[in-house]
C-alpha cells in the first residue's frame, strides 16, 4: 500500500508493479496536483527513470538544459556558469530535464494502469493505520465512507504534513525559514536574454531571485520566477498584482506589465524525519524530508527513496533476503539526505542572500575558480546532480 499520489508515491508504485508485486495507491485529492512545484530532474534521477521506462517521455515533454548560471544582480554579470556536459563520461544524461512534477506523476500512473495487479484510488485518504506482525491495516476515507485495507507493507509518500509520519509518532526534526517563497509563472519569454541558459540564480543581499523555464502543459513554454518574501509581508501583500509587478520590474525591467498566469506562496522548511521507517511502514519523499528548492534536489532525492525502497522490499518479498535488510533504508538514506540535500540547499540559499560584502566577494571568487577548474567543475556537478550520493550508497552496499 502507498499513501500519496505525487511523483514519489507513483514512482514507488510503478517500480513495485513492474517487479510483479500487487500495489494499491491512495491519493486524497481527486487528481494529481498540477500547481507549479518541482521541475528539475537531475542526471542520477534520469538514470533511474530510464530503468522504469519513463525517461523518453520525460525528455519529450520536458526541456533539456545542460547549464545553469549564477549571477550578481547588481552588476548583471554572470559570476559562474556550470555545464553538466563535463559529466559526459559519468552519465548517459549530462544535463537536467525541466519536467514539471505533475507530468511525471501522471506518466507513472498511465503506466501503472497497464498492470492488472496495480490500482490507483483518487479521493481516497489514508486516515489511520495499525501494524501487526505480518501486515499493516490502513483505514481509508473515500466517497463510500471509511473502510479497512490490508497490505504487507505501507509506504508513506503523503507530503510534508504526512498523516503516515504523524501516525507513527516520528518527529520531523529541523526548522522553518522565517520568509516564505513566492513563485510567479509568466508567459512572457525571457529568451532574448536567457535563451542560452534557462536556469538562473541571481545573488543579491536585499532580495535574491531564481529564474527558470519549463515547457508548460501545451509545450509552448513558461518562465517561473522565485522570490523570497519579507518576514513582515502578509500573504495578501505578497500576492497583490501591483506588488508582483513591482517585484518583477525591479529585477527584469521592461515596457508593459508582465502576464502572470499563476502565483504560489508557500512556507519553506529544512526538516528530516527522525527515522525513515518503523516496523512495516516506511517514509519517502517530502514525508521523510523537506528542503528549500534551490538546486532542485528534494524531488530527485525523493525519487531515489522510492527506487531504493522498492528494490529492498522486492528482495524481501521474493524471499531473497530476510526483513532485516529493510533497516538499510533508514540507515543509509537519512544521512545521505542530510549530507547531499540539506547541506547543499542551505548553502545555496545562504550564498544567494549573503549581506556581508566581504563574504559575498569571497563566495563569488570561489565559484569563479570552481567553474574555471575542470576538475573542480566536474566535482561540483557530481555532487549537485546527486551522482555522488548514488555512488556513495552503492559503495556502502558493496
Amino acid at each position: 500500500m502507498i499513501a500519496g499520489g505525487g511523483p514519489v508515491g507513483c514512482i514507488a508504485a510503478l517500480a513495485l508493479a513492474r517487479a510483479g508485486f500487487p500495489v494499491q495507491l491512495f491519493e486524497a485529492q481527486p487528481r494529481v496536483n498540477d500547481s507549479p512545484r518541482a521541475a528539475t530532474t537531475h542526471a542520477a534521477t534520469l538514470e533511474m527513470l530510464a530503468e522504469l521506462g519513463l525517461v523518453d517521455e520525460v525528455m519529450r515533454r520536458g526541456l533539456i538544459e545542460p547549464k545553469f548560471r549564477i549571477w550578481d544582480r547588481a552588476s548583471r554579470e554572470v559570476i559562474a556558469e556550470f555545464d553538466f556536459g563535463v559529466l559526459k563520461d559519468d552519465t548517459r544524461f549530462p544535463y537536467v530535464v525541466q519536467c514539471e512534477q505533475h507530468k511525471l506523476a501522471n506518466m507513472a500512473i498511465e503506466q501503472l494502469r497497464r498492470f492488472a495487479h496495480a490500482r490507483v484510488d483518487f479521493s481516497s485518504r489514508v486516515a489511520t493505520l495499525r501494524q501487526f506482525d505480518d501486515h499493516v491495516e490502513a483505514v481509508i476515507e473515500d466517497a463510500r465512507g471509511t473502510h479497512k485495507v490490508h497490505g504487507s507493507y505501507l509506504i508513506g509518500a503523503d507530503g510534508g504534513r504526512s498523516t503516515v509520519r504523524k501516525a507513527l509518532g516520528i518527529v520531523f526534526e529541523g526548522y522553518t525559514h522565517p520568509e516564505r517563497f513566492l513563485v510567479l509563472t509568466t508567459t512572457f519569454s525571457f529568451d532574448s536574454e536567457h535563451a542560452q541558459c534557462s536556469r538562473n540564480y541571481f545573488s543579491d543581499p536585499e532580495e535574491w531571485c531564481a529564474l527558470f523555464k519549463v515547457t508548460g502543459d501545451d509545450g509552448s513554454g513558461l518562465w517561473r520566477v522565485l522570490f523570497p518574501t519579507r518576514a513582515d509581508e502578509s500573504d495578501e501583500q505578497a500576492l497583490d498584482a501591483d506588488a508582483v509587478e513591482e517585484r518583477l520590474q525591479k529585477f527584469f525591467p521592461k515596457g508593459g506589465r508582465y502576464p502572470v498566469v499563476h502565483r504560489n506562496l508557500y512556507n519553506v522548511h529544512q526538516r528530516v524525519a527522525a527515522s525513515f521507517g518503523r516496523g512495516r511502514v516506511f517514509l519517502a519523499g517530502d514525508c521523510a524530508h523537506v528542503n528549500n528548492p534551490l538546486g532542485g534536489l528534494g524531488l530527485n532525492f525523493g525519487i531515489h527513496d522510492a527506487v531504493e525502497l522498492s528494490a529492498l522490499l522486492g528482495r524481501v518479498l521474493r524471499g531473497e533476503e530476510g526483513a532485516h535488510i529493510l533497516e538499510q533504508y533508514d540507515r543509509f538514506r537519512r544521512p545521505l539526505n542530510i549530507e547531499y540535500v540539506q547541506q547543499q540547499t542551505i548553502a545555496n540559499k545562504k550564498r544567494l542572500e549573503e549581506k556581508d560584502p566581504a563574504v559575498r566577494g569571497k563566495n563569488n571568487e570561489a565559484l569563479r575558480r570552481t567553474a574555471a577548474d575542470p576538475v573542480a567543475h566536474r566535482a561540483y556537478l557530481l555532487r549537485a546532480s546527486l551522482i555522488d550520493s548514488v555512488r556513495k550508497r552503492a559503495a556502502a552496499a558493496a
